[in-house]
């Protein structure tokens, strides 16, 4: 049989009377050299140490070559970097770059690799339910404290605060994370048309409060008021004198959270649903806007506050702003209901100003979902998608930083995680360790170096 020869030079032609070749002996190069910034951003906040002391870690220390540091720094990383699956590690465990974000650049063994690769990698995220929390089982050593993961969301964004701020918005919102397996708690949602789970996010302006998996069978509120009173707690214990508003669409306009706001002392601003009755209330402010519309040839709306309740599932009478809009020719009528008296806001500054604000947050979920794969939940079990979701949304979190530390004033300042990591992060370099010292030799016409630098001298 012919011998099977590898090609190991490429030909591709003549430029200027050159020979143009390529071939594959460059050395140790990456294309992730600006994941340094990612690195620095972490020290600043001191997110992966923190996330690490959430999990339990049950092997013999003196027998292990991948610390739980390692691990859960090399998953962060990679998914910040664009490699949402464990078999991308098989490759990056030989990264130079990821070596120096997690502080090893070489292994104890002569035939491991510096990092792990995706079955080691696998152990970590297949969290069984096995025991208490922190207390590792006896074939899986490796296990993790959600509430304390859960904590340290809120702890971040409260850190990134210097002082508190009067006014605290809070942003609840559900959605899908379709599923292609027959995963635990898999159900068809007939909204979204798949089998999927429903997971709930909670936001502040930019930072990630909260990232609870849910299955698809239950109502876009359930456990929202579990999620509220627990992060509201915590930021109280902060922040005491900080006014907390819920924010929300239709979706959870449910009593038993309103009421909860109420004898809690948090305000909210829902949407509500529209009916017979609703429409009904605000027909002469419809009409007026119809008319106006066909004067000007231009939409119009007129505002309307009342008093309302439902005639079984309110407990109580609640304040209603109806926004009555007529436009390309028909009526387009929308409500809320809030806490919010009309001597603090008016209605139309709450409903332009401070509810359509609203929509912002399906943007941040976009950026979870679409640049950082939360979406993405191979596992059988919902514990270990779960904890895979946690992994994206620190991921998240570390982006933000570098967002806000590094790149504020910058082009990049309101940039989506993904476009960051496209013009900060993919740096190719030539990497080289002597004895004193890693050089990280990146590519001379990168042409966002003034950035670069800007967000180093910050960080």
């Amino acid at each position: 049989m012919p011998t099977e020869c590898i090609q190991d030079s490429f030909d591709f032609g003549r430029v200027d009377g050159r020979v143009v070749v390529a071939d594959f002996g460059g050395g140790a190069i990456t294309s992730d050299a600006g994941a340094l910034l990612l690195g620095a951003a972490d020290r600043t906040v001191g997110l992966l140490d923190r996330f690490a002391a959430c999990f339990g870690d049950g092997r013999r220390q003196d027998l292990i070559e991948h610390t739980r540091r390692t691990l859960v720094g090399q998953r962060v990383v990679g998914i910040a970097l664009g490699y949402e699956d464990l078999v991308d590690h098989d490759h990056l465990r030989h990264d130079p770059v990821m070596a120096v974000l997690t502080g090893k650049l070489a292994a104890r063994r002569k035939a491991c690799a510096p990092l792990a690769g995706k079955s080691t990698l696998s152990r970590l995220e297949h969290a069984p339910q096995e025991g208490p929390a922190l207390a590792p089982g006896r074939y899986h050593k490796i296990s993790h404290d959600g509430e304390a993961i859960e904590r340290l969301l809120v702890d971040i964004c409260v850190e990134a605060h210097k002082t508190p701020p009067r006014v605290m918005v809070i942003d609840l919102d559900a959605t899908d994370s379709p599923l292609h397996g027959h995963q635990e708690g898999r159900f068809f949602h007939g909204y979204y048309d798949c089998y999927c789970y429903l997971p709930l996010f909670v936001f502040y302006g930019r930072h990630l409060l909260a990232a609870k998996l849910r299955p698809a069978n239950i109502d876009a509120a359930a456990g929202s008021v579990e999620e509220v009173a627990r992060i509201v707690a915590q930021i109280r214990a902060r922040w005491p004198r900080t006014i907390i508003v819920v924010r929300a669409d239709s979706g959870f306009c449910r009593d038993n959270l309103m009421s909860w706001c109420e004898e809690n002392g948090v305000h909210f601003v829902l949407g509500l649903a529209r009916n017979e009755r609703l429409v009904a209330e605000i027909a002469s402010e419809l009409a007026e806007a119809a008319s106006t519309a066909k004067d000007t040839g231009r939409p119009a709306r007129v505002f309307k506050d009342f008093a309302w309740t439902t005639r079984e599932s309110w407990a109580r009478e609640r304040r209603v702003v109806a926004k009555a809009e007529w436009t390309h020719g028909e009526a387009n009528p929308r409500f809320i209901v809030t806490s919010l008296s009309a001597e603090v806001i008016d209605a139309a500054t709450l409903y332009e100003r401070v509810y359509c604000q609203r929509g912002e947050m399906e943007n941040r979920i976009k950026e979870c979902q679409l640049d950082l794969y939360a979406g993405r939940m191979p596992a059988a079990t919902m514990r270990a998608n779960q904890l895979r979701l946690w992994f994206a949304a620190m991921a998240y979190v570390l982006m933000c930083a570098l967002r806000r530390i590094a790149l504020a004033g910058t082009e990049l300042a309101r940039a989506t995680c993904g476009t960051i990591r496209l013009k900060l992060l993919k740096i190719g370099a030539q990497v080289t360790i002597s004895a004193r010292r890693v050089r990280i030799a990146c590519a001379s016409a990168y042409p966002s170096r003034s950035i670069f630098a800007l967000a180093h001298a910050r960080l």
